[in-house]
């Protein structure tokens, strides 16, 4: 199981990592903040910027598998000690992260639908316009330009890939322990949800100290 995991994790980086370069290519994120930073920086203070973008390019594609592998860990910590109190039947870390890593997937749904909806739809946009945006979430009701900066976060986190994603954790936690999914997302509940209100919580506190 953990090498077919980590072959899951493998694929994982390398979409998002396309997807991410897709996104600014179709959506010419460079020139958008070209034009956004040129009344601020000076045109050579801009062209050092991006060629010291492209030198070190590749550190960001690094980084993309430790993000991941972070968050996904963390996760299956988080799961793995919800089973431990809530579940009778003995669940190992390794087939928790597997469904922690595949869980991820719903995600990469993201970027796809934030580079269609600007594409085709809202052409005319600014560098914060695709910053802010997050499809499917609160945030595209209420809009971020009449929001406290330190609520922009939580709208974006109250989303429907979210509310999917939880779905599919308590759905294959259930399979997990030979019991229903509704128990499943009874664990998920009782262990993820709280710890990402409680996530959501210290990032609205960070913002508003420091922005």
């Amino acid at each position: 199981m953990l090498k077919n995991s980590l072959l899951i994790f493998l694929l994982l980086s390398i979409i998002l990592i396309l997807f991410g370069e897709t996104t600014k290519v179709v959506l010419d994120i460079d020139k958008l903040f070209y034009n956004t930073m040129a009344e601020k920086l000076t045109s050579q203070q801009l062209n050092q910027y991006f060629e010291f973008q492209d030198k070190w390019k590749w550190v960001s594609y690094f980084f993309v598998p430790i993000y991941i592998a972070i968050k996904t860990s963390i996760i299956a910590i988080i799961l793995y000690i919800g089973t431990f109190f809530f579940s009778q039947k003995e669940i190992t870390y390794k087939s928790i992260w597997n469904i922690a890593i595949k869980a991820e997937f719903i995600f990469l749904l993201v970027p796809v639908f934030k580079t269609i909806w600007f594409y085709f739809f809202q052409t005319n946009y600014t560098l914060e316009d695709i910053q802010y945006f997050y499809p499917l979430s609160a945030l595209n009701i209420t809009g971020y330009k009449n929001l406290e900066t330190w609520f922009v976060y939580p709208f974006q986190a109250l989303n429907l890939f979210e509310l999917f994603y939880i779905i599919y954790l308590g759905f294959q936690i259930g399979k997990l322990t030979n019991t229903y999914a509704d128990y499943g997302l009874k664990i998920v509940g009782l262990s993820y949800v709280p710890s990402l209100v409680l996530w959501v919580a210290t990032v609205m506190f960070f913002t508003l100290n420091y922005s």
